[in-house]
């Protein structure tokens, strides 16, 4: 056996493939990241600059206090509930809420005070070193298990639906094939058979998606899944997604994407190689976002708009934040051009900036949150 990555994982994938034949690529992917033990996300935490990739929390905290001028308006609009809670996912070692908390302080809100927090990280490693961080700030007292439902609040999603776990189509020869993975001659490889699920097709039906000649894309089935554990778990209140992606027609673009949007990323460095370093990189692929919206009108949750991140942002309060700043007592220049610096590169279209914000909402009412100001991009109308 010498395929590259962790024995254990890779010794696994061998089994399987050996005992059941090829397995789809989002089965290989789920074992890849989310093996209970030899999984990527159950290993030691990955984000940050001494990890394999940056996220917008990580790059300062401007991000979070901005975060939390959403987060208390969403309060707001719905009659300054409480219990409020926010239900995370993906928190990782807990650098967003740490900085969402802190902007709420900044900002003078009762809600500071009256927030509850319910994290939903998969890997035990992150909820330890979540926990004792927010312990550690006296926060511990917030926390809410992943299982208390249903709440009023807001769930957040950030950069946390590119890893689902999806499935790899080409279409060539006047039909759908699926990519599997196979292990032969000492290794893992990729080859192609029948779709797995006439879901993928039915799926590319239903979002009006007709693949070029050749064209390779990928279909994450595992999108419903987690809309509908959303829905159910949201009785009243708002999701945000942050993610990078698109809506139909630019997220199927054959000039733009004839391979797919599959990349990796390990040490900071960013491959389309998923069958090298198993267990040992992440996997993503860009969030289809009318598939999102497909979903969630199915569960009972209405779009309310879809931009960009940049606009999101500016829309929230970034901008005001950023003024404030020049004036806060004690604020060194260093301090100020590393928050500006910071500023400009999640504003960036060519960067950041570019990803998309989906906001979705359940028993809300019609007055949109502040992020979205008074316009829909992207081509996705809201539902009614």
């Amino acid at each position: 056996m010498s395929a590259n990555g962790d024995p254990a994982l890779i010794a696994l994938l061998h089994d399987e493939i050996r005992a059941h034949g090829p397995i789809t690529f989002a089965r290989f992917m789920a074992l890849a990241l989310y093996h209970p033990t030899h999984g990527y996300y159950q290993k030691a935490v990955r984000v940050g600059r001494e990890g394999d990739y940056l996220t917008a929390p990580e790059a300062h905290p401007i991000f979070g206090w901005t975060l939390a001028r959403q987060l208390d308006d969403c309060w707001q609009l719905l009659g300054r509930p409480e219990p409020f809670v926010l239900r995370e996912y993906g928190p990782g070692p807990g650098t967003l809420i740490h900085s969402l908390i802190e902007g709420l302080d900044r900002i003078g809100t009762p809600l500071s005070q009256r927030l509850w927090y319910q994290p939903v990280e998969p890997s035990a490693a992150h909820r330890a070193a979540l926990e004792e961080r927010l312990t550690a700030h006296g926060l511990g007292q917030r926390l809410l298990d992943a299982t208390a439902q249903p709440i009023t609040g807001v769930v957040l999603a950030n950069e946390v639906l590119d890893a689902l776990p999806f499935h790899r189509v080409s279409w060539h020869d006047g039909q759908l094939w699926e990519q599997y993975v196979d292990w032969q001659e000492g290794r893992l490889v990729a080859v192609e058979g029948p779709p797995s699920t006439p879901a993928l097709a039915e799926t590319l039906h239903a979002l009006g998606v007709t693949l070029a000649e050749g064209q390779t894309t990928e279909i994450c089935l595992a999108l419903a899944d987690w809309v509908a554990e959303v829905a159910k778990a949201l009785e009243r209140g708002y999701v945000l997604v942050l993610d990078y992606g698109y809506p139909v027609p630019e997220r199927y673009d054959p000039q733009r994407f004839p391979h797919g949007t599959l990349k990796t990323y390990r040490a900071h460095t960013v491959s389309d190689d998923p069958l090298t370093a198993v267990g040992e990189q992440d996997i993503t692929a860009h969030v289809d976002f009318s598939l999102l919206a497909h979903y969630a009108h199915q569960h009972g949750l209405t779009v309310l708009g879809l931009t960009t991140q940049a606009e999101f942002l500016a829309q929230a309060g970034l901008g005001d934040i950023l003024v404030a700043l020049q004036h806060e007592p004690g604020m060194t220049a260093h301090q100020y051009l590393a928050a500006r610096a910071a500023a400009f590169h999640l504003l960036d279209p060519a960067g950041l900036g570019r990803f998309r914000v989906m906001i979705l909402g359940k028993n809300v009412p019609p007055t949109p949150p502040r992020g979205l100001g008074q316009r829909l991009l992207c081509g996705v109308a809201p539902s009614h």
